[in-house]
């Protein structure tokens, strides 16, 4: 049970968060730092995404209570949610989106782009944050459950630092061809995830 639960919880946060496809668009936003800066704006985005969804996996469900928000609710909601970016990652337009954040980024220099729009919100955007707390919502309090997916998080956060750090060898690696196919084939299994979560809420709500 724990180990299909951290199976899940890894699958899902990946596909949302999908740290190899977003390799492009950091060689896009730090296009004229030097190497060590870039390895700096690596490690940092890495860093607040993570603190972001760690932030998310123990506060969300005391949010989603104070906010007498039904956990079923926001399955259905959550669901709807990662279903429309699954839609944007099969047609190409959630690449569009990345592409034009990283120019906006260049345009209005940043200083700080680790923070925007590495870390918010491509990689602990809005869908990563619903999945994180969709997540923490099947740990159901459960302390062990809840260790896991703050595991899970380290795990996917310290992969978008090292996608980043090997920008370069994974672009050449997988070529503009195999990103897109990539992006493709995570975006129909994030479609099913998010069809599940949708089913999963309705019938708590028809079964209370």
């Amino acid at each position: 049970m724990l180990f299909q639960f951290a199976i899940s919880s890894l699958l899902t946060l990946f596909v949302v968060v999908d740290p190899v496809a977003l390799a492009p668009t950091f060689l896009t936003v730090t296009e004229r730092m030097p190497a060590s800066a870039r390895r700096s704006v690596a490690i940092r985005a890495g860093v607040i995404a993570g603190a972001i969804l760690i932030g998310a996996a123990l506060i969300g469900d005391w949010l989603l209570r104070t906010l007498e928000i039904s956990l079923p609710a926001f399955r259905i909601a959550g669901g709807l949610l990662l279903f429309s970016i699954a839609t944007e990652m099969v047609f190409g337009v959630r690449s569009r989106h990345e592409g034009e954040a990283a120019e906006q980024a260049l345009e209005e220099r940043v200083r700080n782009v680790a923070a925007f729009p590495l870390a918010i919100p491509l990689l602990a955007g809005p869908g990563a944050i619903t999945a994180t707390v969709l997540i923490a919502g099947r740990a159901a309090g459960d302390p062990v459950h809840l260790a896991i997916l703050i595991a899970v998080v380290i795990v996917v956060a310290a992969a978008a630092m090292v996608s980043f750090l090997c920008a370069h060898w994974i672009g050449w690696l997988i070529g503009l061809t195999g990103n897109i196919v990539l992006s493709r084939l995570l975006g129909v299994l994030l479609a099913a995830m998010a069809v599940q979560y949708v089913v999963d809420g309705i019938r708590a709500v028809l079964g209370s």
